[in-house]
C-alpha cells in the first residue's frame, strides 16, 4: 500500500483531494460532487481530482473500503443529481441569474462562458462540460435558463454523468495499480490538482487584469 504525502494540497488545504477524502470519506466525496455539478457557488472545487484521487485510494484500499463499483454508482448518482438541481434552479431563475451581480465567488463571465458553450454544443454540451472545469457547474443552469427540452435534458445527463464519474474514477482506479504510478503518486496528484486549479486561476488572474485596465481607462 502507497502512502500519500500530507502536504499534497496546491493551494487551500480544502482543495486537496486526499485530505477532503481521508476528513469526509465517501459522504464528503458524493457531497462534492454534487456541489460542482449543479449548484453555482461550487464551481471551486476540485472534481476531476477528486475523482481520480477517489479511483488511486479505492485501489490502495486507503481510506475507501467500499468496492469500485458500488463507488462509481453512487458517484454517478451524485453528479446526475447536481446537474438537475443545476437544470431546475436556472429554469426557475431563468433571465434573472443573468442580471446577478458580480460577488467574490459569482463573476457574470462564468455564466457568459457557460451560454457561448451550450450555444456552440447544444444538447452535446451537457455531457461535453462535464469534462471543463466551472463550465460544468453552470452549463446546467444555462440549460435550465434557455428552457432545454427536459426530457433531452436528462438523456445527455444521464450519459455525462456515467462517463465523467465512472471515467475519471476507473482511470485513477487502474493507474493506482501501475508501479510507475505508485512510485509517483504524488507527483501526480499534485500535476492533477494543478490541472483542476489551473483553469480557475487563469479566469481570476484575467478578471483583476481586466479590471485594473478598466480603472486606469
Amino acid at each position: 500500500m502507497y502512502a500519500l504525502s500530507t502536504t499534497l494540497a496546491v493551494g487551500p488545504k480544502f482543495l486537496d483531494p486526499e485530505w477532503l477524502i481521508s476528513t469526509f470519506g465517501l459522504i464528503g466525496i458524493l457531497a462534492i460532487v454534487f456541489a460542482e455539478s449543479g449548484l453555482f457557488i461550487g464551481f471551486f472545487l476540485p472534481g476531476d481530482s477528486l475523482l481520480f484521487t477517489t479511483g488511486l485510494l479505492v485501489a490502495g484500499g486507503r481510506y475507501l473500503h467500499q468496492p469500485l463499483w458500488l463507488v462509481c454508482l453512487l458517484v454517478s448518482v451524485a453528479a446526475i443529481a447536481g446537474d438537475q438541481v443545476g437544470y431546475l434552479f436556472g429554469r426557475r431563475v431563468g433571465p434573472a441569474l443573468f442580471r446577478r451581480p458580480d460577488s467574490r465567488l459569482f463573476k457574470q463571465e462564468y455564466l457568459t462562458k457557460a451560454q457561448e458553450f451550450f450555444e456552440r454544443y447544444g444538447a452535446r454540451s451537457i455531457v461535453l462540460a462535464r469534462f471543463v472545469p466551472i463550465v460544468r457547474t453552470f452549463t446546467p443552469i444555462v440549460a435550465g435558463a434557455s428552457r432545454m427540452h427536459y426530457r433531452t435534458f436528462i438523456v445527455y445527463n444521464v450519459l455525462g454523468g456515467i462517463l465523467w464519474s465512472c471515467g475519471v474514477t476507473v482511470l485513477g482506479y487502474f493507474l493506482g495499480q501501475v508501479t510507475f504510478v505508485k512510485d509517483n503518486i504524488e507527483l501526480i496528484l499534485i500535476g492533477i490538482v494543478v490541472v483542476s486549479v489551473a483553469p480557475i486561476a487563469v479566469e481570476l488572474l484575467r478578471a483583476r487584469s481586466r479590471a485594473r485596465r478598466s480603472s486606469t481607462t
